[in-house]
């Protein structure tokens, strides 16, 4: 049988409440008294109960971690390190997969019957009114890598995409590039759109001409493969951005599977820099999005928003980067 509270306080020779406030972070209690305790849960093998301490304090200490793709390695990275700051800070995730959902009604009912405390949803995908029904619904969240804008109701950390997206005509047209295609993520996501705004507007500032604009139907592999058909139906096309790595990742193996060589037939330019994107058979060139700084600030706002409601929502945007690999000819 489990060790109670009551046995620790009996064994240490102090009060129940001394035993609940040794165990409670920030509660008062004496050095002498903590070492009492200390000493007779050592003995006894006692672990407080979670479960006792949230009905105690109201709080759950759970985080709602909201996400629809799941497929994506990317998405691996962003839960290892979502968890792993959620639980250096004394939280825990609850993670809900939303697959093909689009209506946070199921997944807000979810997380009400856990009494999260906190909801965070990482997904580029979702339009900003899926966290906004969290926020009416009164549970802190923060809309990670969602789209910023100025009416936003909610906390939103992430990167200009329209900003990216231009990132990636300068780095085409670096690279002497005349004739480009835009191959992007689902043209329903706010951030496929954003990206392929701030590309085809940059391009046409810079003279890049550009034939071909696909999308594919999910960030996947074999969606990017089979997308990237369309543009090379187009023999003029020099160089193509892709809205994700693994959607560049299919597109390079599609281009080689009809003869065409990467890069001295074809540039790639992939968007995320996943761990794929290095492998030498691939060696793609792309845009880094600084991943673990967006989800550490992202912990960062939901804890703060639950220990104490900020006023208003706050936008955080950070700076991405190319990262220079073998998918693109060199720059002069």
């Amino acid at each position: 049988m489990a060790v109670t509270l009551k046995e620790v306080a009996e064994l240490a020779g102090v009060s129940r409440s001394a035993v609940s406030r040794t165990f409670t972070p920030g509660a008062s209690v004496s050095a002498k008294t903590r070492e009492k305790v200390e000493k007779a849960a050592a003995e006894l093998g006692y672990s407080p109960s979670l479960i006792a301490r949230s009905l105690a304090t109201n709080r759950t200490k759970l985080i709602g971690l909201v996400a629809n793709n799941f497929q994506n390695p990317a998405f691996l990275d962003v839960f290892d390190l979502f968890t792993s700051a959620l639980q250096e800070r004394g939280l825990r995730p609850l993670l809900v997969n939303l697959s093909e959902e689009t209506s946070p009604q199921q997944s807000l009912n979810l997380l009400r019957q856990y009494s999260v405390d906190g909801v965070i949803v990482a997904s580029s995908t979702l339009p900003p009114s899926f966290a906004a029904a969290f926020q009416e619904a009164g549970i802190p969240v923060v809309h990670t890598f969602g789209k910023h804008q100025g009416d936003t109701p909610v906390h939103v950390v992430g990167i200009d995409n329209v900003q990216c997206g231009a990132m990636a005509a300068r780095c085409l047209a670096e690279r002497l590039y005349r004739t480009t295609a835009l191959l992007g993520g689902p043209e329903t996501a706010t951030s496929t759109q954003d990206r392929a705004k701030g590309f085809l507007t940059e391009a046409e500032k810079l003279g890049l001409r550009v034939v071909k604009v696909c999308y594919a139907e999910t960030y996947s592999y074999e969606a990017g493969r089979q997308a990237m058909h369309a543009v090379l139906a187009d023999d003029a096309v020099e160089a193509v951005f892709c809205g994700d790595d693994l959607i560049a990742i299919g597109a390079i193996d599609a281009a080689r599977a009809a003869g065409r060589q990467v890069p001295e037939d074809i540039g790639i330019l992939g968007f995320n820099d996943i761990a794929m994107a290095g492998w030498d058979a691939y060696a793609l060139t792309t845009i880094r999005q600084p991943i673990r700084d967006i989800i550490m600030s992202s912990v960062e706002l939901v804890v703060a928003m639950v220990e104490a409601p900020a006023s208003g929502p706050e936008i955080r945007l950070f700076p991405c980067s190319v990262i220079e690999r073998g998918s693109l000819r060199g720059a002069p």
